[in-house]
């Protein structure tokens, strides 16, 4: 791996050094890739533009999130400012391998291509974009080259998968009573969960004999974190969106006032539950912390996924089918 680190190292020295002009471009880049900026777009096109895109784009985007906590955590990669600070221009306390940014960056985008396929500028400002946020992080010194690589790999085997489940089980899937489709969604998160206890006991505790040993105990308390927090958006909008389409059946339709107003009713709502827990819940311990984060990220996507579109039909801010959009049978 030393051949690897070097590699990585060598190229975020050589695209600072090269293009010192763009320190503040990769910035941004890198900046659209954060938890927030995703937390913002994502209601948005759920409650204002697009339901059915919404929700699916929601769901796909956060199993990734799982997957790449996941990875991060039993791989335990280091990045490359642990090694050499100097080429460190942002800081993250993760483990490294798989990028983050970039895996969620080529999920979100190249979905919304896929979606829209029709339109070639769409493609091409998703690959732009899936592009410049992995050469931004090697930018900034944040991931190896590999981080990256690996990132865009998982993503695409994700997106692929997210296309075998459309054509052959979500007819299926879609008709079956309600009790059966919340327990799925109860039960994919748990799953990883469990898969995620087995595989840590089995590769046991860090190595702290490595160079960037320093660095390991933020970091496996952001795995821990990570972990959770993956679990509990996927409890939220995967049971939100179910109960959404049985009980709601909201449209996203109506003049734009009414879609401004329900977004920001929504928003401010969402960084209520979202960011005044976060202020309330204590950081530690770590056994107290981690169920309040739960709560927290569970509460905040179940409001998102359900709560929000329920206030907005109660309101009149947005019409309510009048039947069910899947047909439910036993």
């Amino acid at each position: 791996m030393e051949a690897v680190f070097t590699f990585g190292l060598d190229a975020s020295r050589w695209l600072q050094s090269s293009f010192p002009q763009l320190e503040g471009f990769f910035q941004i880049i890198s900046d659209l890739g954060r938890e927030e900026f995703y937390l913002l777009l994502i209601p948005l096109i759920y409650w204002c533009l697009d339901k059915r895109l919404g929700k699916q784009l929601a769901y796909v985007f956060l199993l990734a999130n799982g997957v790449n906590s996941f990875f991060k955590h039993v791989l335990r990669g280091p990045r490359p400012f642990w090694l050499d600070s100097a080429v460190g221009l942002d800081v993250e306390e993760s483990y490294g391998v798989p990028s983050g940014h970039a895996q969620a960056a080529s999920v979100f985008y190249l979905f919304l291509a896929g979606w829209f396929r029709k339109y070639r500028w769409v493609w091409l400002a998703a690959l732009f974009m899936t592009l410049a946020m992995g050469v931004s992080r090697v930018y900034l010194g944040v991931h190896f080259v590999h981080d990256v690589l690996v990132g865009y790999l998982i993503s695409i085997i994700i997106l692929v998968g997210y296309v075998v489940w459309r054509r052959r089980f979500a007819e299926q899937f879609d008709k079956q009573i309600l009790g059966f489709k919340l327990f799925v969604m109860f039960c994919v998160p748990l799953a990883l969960a469990a898969v995620y206890v087995a595989v840590r006991f089995l590769i046991g505790a860090p190595d702290l004999s490595v160079a960037w040993a320093d660095f390991v105990p933020a970091a496996e308390v952001e795995g821990v974190e990570g972990m959770a927090t993956a679990v509990a958006t996927l409890w939220g909008m995967g049971i939100g969106v179910v109960l959404e389409s049985s009980r709601v059946r909201f449209r996203t339709n109506g003049p734009i006032w009414k879609r401004i107003t329900r977004y920001l009713l929504g928003m401010v709502i969402t960084v209520l539950i979202w960011g005044g827990l976060r202020v309330v819940f204590p950081s530690d311990p770590l056994w107290v912390a981690i169920p309040l984060r739960i709560v927290r990220y569970l509460l905040t996507l179940l409001w998102i996924a359900y709560y929000a579109p329920m206030t907005f039909v109660w309101l009149r801010l947005a019409d309510a089918s009048p039947e069910p959009e899947t047909r439910v049978t036993l």
